[in-house]
């Protein structure tokens, strides 16, 4: 297949859904859960959940970068901006993740602060150069996905010797999550959140390949499927999966093979490399703290570490009391469990971050989901 709307294609997802039917044994439960927030908002926006027998379930993971993202995070961002007088660029979905005080970096812009939103971090470059007077600092957020284009900034601001750019660095790490998510009481020992196998991520994987997974297989007797963000993309990764299941196979399988390799981008990893390193600990939203699960700027480019650079100190602060995001992005809880999913709690006025990006559980499920709740 070559064109997009071959993967749509409702009359081969039929197909599909009727060989996971036939292949999925009426005595077992699957329990998948698609780690990337991109899959599930496929699942959510196709109905993917509706052609599944009832013995197949997915289980929504924290694989929304703009979801896993710390209050205290974005309240660093807010100082910068409203505190330190800085120009703060980063990208569209991170403005209206909730903050302390009922703020987020939206609602700081309309206090004054000059939050920008850019598209690339080559904009937030050109702001600098455009305005020499200024600091300008990029609030760089996401999974390996968005960090080699953070990597390059950095390199090409010290090669130019950009003296009024600082990059606030947010990177975190998928395997990290997929650890601790696998280590949590909820998995390993209550069994509240059963889990036969992931979904792997996608443009993830085409930065780092496919070889980090497999240390999950071996480890914790866990097929991975790699899959692509489109419908017959995921159903085919679900019948893979169904499929080692019977077979009684822990191994990584490929599906997305005509983007991913066992390898991946060997350059993107080698700049990350050169830019990065891992942090000790970062907390995550709904994870807490995860070891290792971040990345922090190299000592050699600590002039464009605004962590340095503004001598920022991050202090934790817990989620709204009546949100359930937590919850939600390990798993434990679905969208609709939240007594405010819907009503207090909405896409115009996210309470918890799940409701901001479209790849977050609750966005998904508000804009595919609802109505059939209502009908139930």
């Amino acid at each position: 297949m070559k064109y997009i709307d071959e993967f749509r294609d409702g009359e081969v997802a039929k197909t599909l859904a009727t060989k996971i039917a036939l292949l999925a044994q009426p005595q077992r439960r699957y329990s998948f859960m698609e780690f990337c927030g991109g899959h599930t908002h496929a699942i959510s926006r196709y109905g993917l959940s509706d052609l599944l027998p009832a013995n197949v379930r997915m289980v929504h993971g924290p694989g929304c970068p703009v979801c896993v993202l710390p209050i205290g995070r974005v309240d660093m961002a807010i100082n910068l901006a409203l505190d330190q007088g800085v120009i703060l660029c980063t990208y569209g979905d991170t403005l209206r993740v909730p903050a302390s005080q009922g703020l987020s970096l939206l609602k700081a812009k309309a206090r004054g602060g000059d939050i920008r939103m850019v598209y690339s971090t080559l904009d937030a470059l050109k702001i600098a150069r455009d305005n020499p007077g200024r600091e300008v600092v990029f609030f760089a957020i996401g999974f390996e996905t968005t960090t080699p284009p953070t990597a390059l900034a950095i390199l090409q601001a010290h090669q130019e010797q950009i003296g009024n750019f600082s990059v606030l660095c947010c990177h975190v790490l998928t395997p990290a999550a997929i650890s601790q998510i696998l280590e949590s009481p909820e998995v390993r020992q209550g069994g509240t959140v059963p889990i036969d196998g992931f979904i792997g991520p996608a443009h993830v994987s085409t930065v780092i390949g496919s070889r980090p997974y497999e240390f999950f297989a071996e480890e914790y007797r866990k097929p991975v499927v790699i899959a692509g963000f489109e419908p017959l993309d995921v159903m085919q990764a679900i019948w893979m999966l169904v499929r080692q299941v019977n077979e009684g196979r822990a191994e990584v399988e490929n599906e997305f093979a005509r983007a991913v390799t066992r390898e991946g981008n060997q350059k993107a990893q080698e700049r990350v490399a050169e830019v990065f390193e891992l942090r000790r600990e970062f907390e995550w939203r709904g994870l807490s703290v995860v070891p290792y699960s971040a990345l922090m700027i190299r000592q050699k480019y600590a002039a464009l570490d605004a962590e340095r650079r503004f001598k920022l100190d991050y202090k934790s602060v817990p989620d709204n009391k009546a949100c359930e995001c937590g919850a939600i992005l390990r798993g434990v809880k679905r969208p609709q469990d939240c007594k405010i999913f819907g009503t207090v709690c909405t896409p115009e006025n996210p309470i918890g971050s799940c409701m901001v990006s479209s790849e977050g559980a609750c966005a998904a499920h508000y804009s595919y989901g609802r109505y059939k709740d209502m009908q139930a």
